[in-house]
């Protein structure tokens, strides 16, 4: 029996997150640029504190499509305002060091006012230093929680074999949104971390062929999850996929534009304006697509389950 696939769901859910990608780069960038210190590391806090609280707000709305979306969003300004930003404030207060392209280090006011190409900004090169908490997290799902995700049910099956079903018993209270919160978050967090050890000259280096061969691999594993997309019917469950297959897909976008492969035109989003504009139009219309889609599944189901 041939199973059904939904081509259409799963592009725009791809899409639809694949591009919050560059344009969340670009906010940061034109906030950046735009705003007074102060200004940006207090903009910075209160898009955290967005974050959470779309999240909440997505615990309690109805509908397995708006929870997700809250789940995401919440998931975005959250990571923007209270990781990245509040890294990026650390990292200049206490004078960390970005790196140039070629591996020198040099203090980031310096090399912004020599127009020096930096190849990592101060934020992410502490943010390795993190690992730690990773591997807490990991553990706690890898130990206590039933999940969807197929690495961590392969790193179930692999550590515990027959004994999976004794140790992961019982599941927390499901609620989407914060399913969905908790899965971008910890996807992009682990991304971040294997680019960062990767691109290490201690550990490996940006031209190793092990990083070449991570890029390729979640190029290659991109492909393989997109594929489980495409058998998922509801827009909730194929946006979460969706998060999956886009941030693997993004690492090799990463690799490829540290390797100055190709522009990255959301680096410099001001020199960019139509393509990013472009960008931003694309996304609002998939958006309503995915939105509008979602309130008809809701209403029909309503409907079926009054008949």
């Amino acid at each position: 029996m041939k199973t059904q696939k939904y081509w259409a769901k799963a592009v725009l859910s791809f899409l639809l997150v694949l591009f919050t990608m560059p344009l969340g780069h670009a906010a940061m960038i034109i906030m950046e640029k735009t705003m007074s210190e102060t200004a940006l590391h207090a903009g910075g806090f209160m898009l955290g504190v967005l974050g959470v609280v779309l999240v909440i707000v997505g615990i309690f709305v109805k509908g397995d499509t708006k929870q997700t979306l809250y789940g995401l969003f919440g998931a975005l300004f959250f990571w923007t305002g209270w990781i990245e930003f509040l890294f990026l404030y650390y990292a200049r207060r206490f004078g960390t060091m970005c790196e140039l392209e070629g591996g020198a280090l040099m203090p980031f006011d310096q090399a912004v006012a020599q127009g020096m190409d930096i190849a990592t900004k101060p934020e992410y090169l502490i943010l390795p230093a993190t690992f730690g908490l990773w591997a807490l997290f990991m553990l706690f799902y890898l130990f206590c929680i039933p999940t969807g995700c197929d690495f961590i049910n392969w790193c179930q099956k692999v550590f515990f074999r027959s004994r999976k079903k004794e140790i992961v018993a019982k599941p927390i209270v499901r609620h989407t949104s914060l399913v969905t919160f908790m899965e971008f978050n910890m996807i992009i967090w682990t991304s971040y971390i294997l680019l960062m050890f990767c691109y290490d000259d201690n550990f490996l280096g940006e031209r190793h062929f092990i990083t070449l061969l991570v890029g390729m691999g979640c190029l290659v594993g991109s492909f393989f999850i997109f594929k489980k997309q495409l058998k998922l019917a509801s827009w909730g469950a194929n946006i979460r996929m969706a998060i999956a297959t886009v941030i693997v897909f993004w690492t090799p976008v990463e690799i490829l534009g540290r390797l100055n492969m190709f522009k990255e035109i959301w680096v410099n989003p001001q020199q960019y304006k139509t393509e990013m504009i472009s960008i931003l139009i694309a996304f609002v219309v998939i958006m309503g697509i995915v939105v509008v889609n979602g309130i008809i599944v809701k209403k029909n189901k309503t409907k079926n389950t009054q008949i």
